[in-house]
């Protein structure tokens, strides 16, 4: 590393690329009616960690409400966002579904817990730090 060069934790470098992208995910499930209970919260939170390692993601913040959920995510360039998505969404509900099985039952449609659609944004038109305040202020269900 160059002398003249401060390092910054949010840049990652590889060999063949240098990047720092942050997208806030957001996501619902199914008809948003609420599925989502106090102990709820942080099993999602833990399961989509686990995720996360899998795709060499960091997940900046994560917090939501009774009907949504929002993440910032920091990923590299070669994960596209809706197989991040994909992936979250689908181990989430596989583990929820075996873990509150009876809870989560009356809030399925056939066997989809999450609504197909989602939210993907980019943080270059606002400061990470706004962001971050944005999802740290969301209500926390738990």
């Amino acid at each position: 590393m160059s002398p003249r060069r401060e390092p910054n934790h949010h840049i990652r470098r590889r060999r063949t690329v240098v990047h720092t992208l942050h997208a806030p995910l957001v996501f619902t499930p199914t008809y948003r009616r609420g599925p989502f209970t106090d102990e709820i919260p942080r099993r999602r939170e833990k399961v989509m960690c686990a995720v996360r390692a899998d795709f060499e993601t960091e997940l900046a913040e994560f917090n939501g409400e009774t009907d949504h959920l929002h993440l910032l995510v920091h990923h590299p360039p070669k994960v596209s966002p809706s197989r991040l998505v994909g992936s979250l969404k689908g181990a989430c509900a596989r583990r929820l579904r075996q873990e509150s099985r009876g809870h989560i039952h009356k809030y399925l449609w056939g066997d989809h817990f999450w609504s197909p659609s989602y939210s993907a944004a980019s943080c270059g038109s606002a400061p990470q730090s706004i962001i971050k305040e944005y999802i740290d202020n969301q209500k926390h269900s738990g």
